[in-house]
């Protein structure tokens, strides 16, 4: 006869149901077509599972082709005098100083740095805005990963970067080399902004603000707080917030920068 106190037998618990990841629905070569025309559902398959490789390196790649092509085009020597001309520091110097500055920025590890830095400055923006993205959204309740904050950077940059890429190229070798404003055309060729209507030389500042106020930047704000919204799980209030204190941030660098270099 058992004990009244005995421990009555019970079963084992089951055992601990482990979630599979999430299988993205798209390739990552399909995404790189719906981001243009069905950006909600793309983020939604990014927040499945996060990429940006192929798109990252697209990005870079074509870059690197128009820098080299618009060197090429322009000529190294003339693209550093006209932005040494134009810094008002170098305006201060005398002429053969001038010169001097000028002939050693020409040479050929500077010539090198000229076609390499943009390339590596870009990759490193991609991983820092990505941990901007990722960050910022957290902040405000959301929950995504590093991994998703970068995705959300690259594919809401894609769009509008492949757009006026093309219109760059096709305005490099439409305009006469001499007919190309080197200070004006630092972000770009193409001036979807207030700023083609002032004199960058005779207000640098103003002009750095206008600019920021351009429509493929615009585009690309748009895409980030829909792909913040839905890949990290926020509010569209929550989403704009992130998106916009990461755009003042880079407005007032490029104000600061024209304000001290021109």
């Amino acid at each position: 006869m058992e004990e009244q106190n005995s421990p009555a037998w019970q079963p084992p618990p089951p055992p601990e149901k482990i979630e599979a990841p999430e299988a993205a629905e798209m390739s990552e070569a399909a995404t790189l077509g719906s981001i243009f025309f069905e950006p909600g559902r793309t983020f939604e398959d990014l927040r499945r599972k996060p990429r940006f490789v192929i798109a990252g390196l697209i990005i870079l790649i074509v870059l690197s082709i128009f820098n080299f092509a618009f060197i090429q085009r322009l000529g190294y020597e003339r693209i550093v005098r006209d932005r040494m001309e134009a810094n008002p520091r170098v305006q201060q110097m005398p002429a053969d100083q001038k010169e001097q500055i000028i002939s050693q920025q020409s040479g050929p590890i500077w010539k090198t740095i000229g076609y390499a830095a943009p390339v590596i400055g870009v990759a490193l923006v991609i991983f820092v805005g990505g941990l901007i993205y990722w960050l910022g959204a957290n902040a405000v309740g959301g929950s995504a990963n590093y991994l998703q904050g970068v995705s959300v950077w690259v594919y809401s940059w894609f769009p509008p970067f492949v757009v006026a890429m093309i219109a760059n190229f096709i305005i490099l070798y439409l305009k006469a080399p001499e007919d190309i404003d080197i200070m004006t055309s630092q972000g770009g060729l193409i001036h979807a902004s207030p700023s083609m209507l002032i004199d960058a030389r005779a207000q640098p500042v103003l002009n750095a603000l206008l600019g920021s106020l351009d429509l493929f930047s615009i585009w690309g704000w748009i895409l980030a707080a829909i792909g913040l919204r839905i890949v990290a799980k926020i509010s569209s209030g929550a989403a704009w917030a992130v998106v916009l204190i990461w755009a003042l941030v880079g407005v007032a660098a490029k104000v600061v920068g024209a304000l001290f270099f021109g």
